[in-house]
């Protein structure tokens, strides 16, 4: 059984929209994902530049429409020292007080980052520039990143952010409670505590799912992927497998000690506000406190 979840940090990812239509829709998610009273909302940034603007309209509106803090992701694909400082002065008056600091996938054709090469010397800038204005999260691969030329160096790497400054972590989703787990005894073991929580992924459509995971590498066990497929087109059959299997991956590491649960939205509330109330996550500020 796991253990009172009140203190506990959860928190909500999404998207910039695009168009009038995914606006209103995003909108209309907020409504309910803002009623869960998350930690905070952070919102991702587009390979390239490509949702600059749009990300910080998505913070805007999140903190707008639900009250609650939101953190914009910011990458290494961003050009120049210049670019990055305007864009944290813009944060900064915005009201941000959590930023996302991550290297970027980069787009096709970039063979390099920008002036940052990784997402240490990201971290580095921004507390060199702000100090602590920002609690600066980073991200964490548990099955480690498909890049990575080693295990070891991921972990190199994990723990070179957090030196650089890094407050915590958000890992990507997975679906082995135990990749998780060994991360973050493996950084322990290197002398390094911080929190590090995990990335959730609800299971609604399982053919969107797998395309993610062939794309970020996250692995689906295979006794997980012959299950999904062997139910076909009944797409009710999906969704029930789905919320029990991802609400058990959650219990299990609750249960572990893990520090809270980042869940991956996708701008949409139906997915995560079911899990949040079958785990039965605190709501409210009375249950918060």
């Amino acid at each position: 059984m796991r253990e009172d979840v009140s203190h506990n940090d959860f928190s909500i990812e999404l998207f910039p929209p695009k168009g009038p239509k995914g606006a209103a829709r995003l909108e209309d998610a907020l409504a309910e994902l803002g009623a869960l009273n998350p930690a905070f909302f952070s919102v991702t940034f587009g390979a390239g530049g490509t949702t600059r603007s749009g990300t910080l309209d998505t913070v805007k509106t999140a903190m707008r429409v639900t009250g609650r803090p939101a953190a914009p992701h910011l990458s290494c694909i961003e050009g120049t020292q210049a670019s990055i400082g305007e864009l944290l002065d813009n944060y900064k008056t915005a009201g941000v007080e959590r930023i996302v600091a991550l290297r970027g996938d980069l787009p096709e054709g970039m063979d390099k980052p920008g002036v940052f090469n990784y997402a240490n010397e990201l971290v580095a800038f921004i507390k060199d520039r702000h100090g602590d204005d920002f609690h600066l999260e980073v991200g964490a691969y548990p099955e480690f990143h498909p890049t990575a030329p080693s295990p070891e160096a991921d972990i190199d790497n994990f723990i070179g952010k957090i030196r650089a400054g890094a407050d915590s972590a958000i890992t990507q989703y997975f679906y082995n409670a135990d990749a998780y787990f060994n991360f973050v005894d493996e950084v322990s073991a290197r002398g390094v505590d911080v929190p590090i929580v995990p990335g959730i992924m609800p299971i609604t459509d399982f053919d969107q799912v797998s395309r993610f995971s062939a794309m970020c590498g996250a692995d689906i066990p295979r006794w997980v992927r012959q299950k999904m497929e062997g139910y076909g087109d009944d797409k009710a059959s999906v969704r029930a497998f789905g919320r029990e299997l991802v609400y058990n991956l959650c219990e299990q590491l609750l249960a572990g000690g893990a520090p809270g649960l980042h869940f991956y939205a996708l701008n949409k509330s139906q997915p995560t506000a079911t899990l949040w109330q079958d785990l039965k996550l605190p709501t409210g500020e009375s249950d918060a406190a």
